[in-house]
């Protein structure tokens, strides 16, 4: 009898990761990101047929789609995933979730803890070992995103537009970006994704380590995300905290920082959740 063929997907606005398991082998491919916040499901089709499927074998279907992604916390827009996949995969099983389930089952597998992305977004849980029991909801890059790529990015170009960087920042920033004022609000307030715009501007930072400036920002921004929304769970001071996210691994020596600070446990940090992932599906 032949193995179940599972595709494990985790997306966030910037890009995605894609697992085939087949039995004990395991491919592995990448996307640009999938979010029902910008996307309709017939642009979702078309990123996947363009992007993934030249990929994968075509005669290894999935049977079925474990999809973990940013936006999905609304059933319109779990439905608009669902329905994409299905057109490109019409036979198989979807289970649609949030990328903040998806973090969770990879950082705390099946014992209680609290979960956080620090990605191009942001977002935290108290997870019980099942299910999702409390969530400060994120408020999009706009309103909230605290400690994310989008709102680290978005004080840098604050930082360059506002002439705060000093002449020696001013000048790696020119160096590195070459982009003026005009181009910078267009691509904020007129171009599509400007999430992932700003959040583009967050690798600045990881490479200018050390600056006064470049540090008080990531300080700020991270500890805005463990005032805002760790604090706000009771659980934060009995469980550990894991997290997941390109900001969470690049800055991980913050985190620990701020937790000591605050008397916090430090759990795991992941870059990417898919190893907890295919793990934690592994073993269902």
């Amino acid at each position: 009898m032949a193995s179940k063929v599972t595709l494990v997907a985790d997306s966030g606005s910037t890009k995605a990761e894609w697992c085939l398991m087949d039995g004990k082998q395991r491919s592995t491919y990448f996307t640009q990101g999938i979010s029902p916040y910008f996307q309709t499901s017939v642009q979702m089709e078309e990123l996947i047929r363009a992007e993934l499927l030249p990929q994968m074998a075509a005669d290894r279907l999935p049977d079925e789609i474990f999809y973990y992604g940013t936006g999905c916390a609304a059933e319109d827009s779990v439905k608009l995933v669902r329905k994409a996949l299905h057109a490109v995969w019409p036979k198989a099983r979807a289970d649609v979730q949030t990328d903040l389930m998806g973090a969770a089952r990879a950082l705390c597998g099946r014992e209680p803890g609290i979960a956080s992305i620090l990605g191009t977004g942001s977002n935290s849980c108290y997870y019980d070992g099942n299910t999702i029991v409390k969530n400060n909801p994120g408020l999009g890059f706009i309103l909230g995103d605290e400690g994310s790529g989008a709102f680290l990015g978005r004080k840098v170009l604050q930082y360059y537009l506002y002439q705060t960087f000093d002449d020696e920042m001013r000048f790696r920033f020119d160096q590195k970006f070459n982009v003026n004022r005009d181009q910078i609000l267009d691509n904020v307030y007129r171009q599509p994704l400007p999430n992932r715009y700003l959040a583009s501007f967050a690798p600045f930072l990881a490479e200018n380590r050390g600056h006064y400036m470049i540090e008080n920002i990531l300080e700020d921004g991270i500890n805005d995300f463990f005032f805002n929304h760790l604090y706000k769970y009771s659980e934060s001071w009995t469980v550990p905290l894991h997290f997941a996210g390109s900001v969470a691994w690049h800055f991980r020596d913050i985190l620990e920082e701020l937790c000591q600070l605050y008397e916090l446990q430090l759990g795991r940090v992941l870059r990417n959740p898919m190893d907890g992932l295919t793990l934690f599906h592994e073993e269902a």
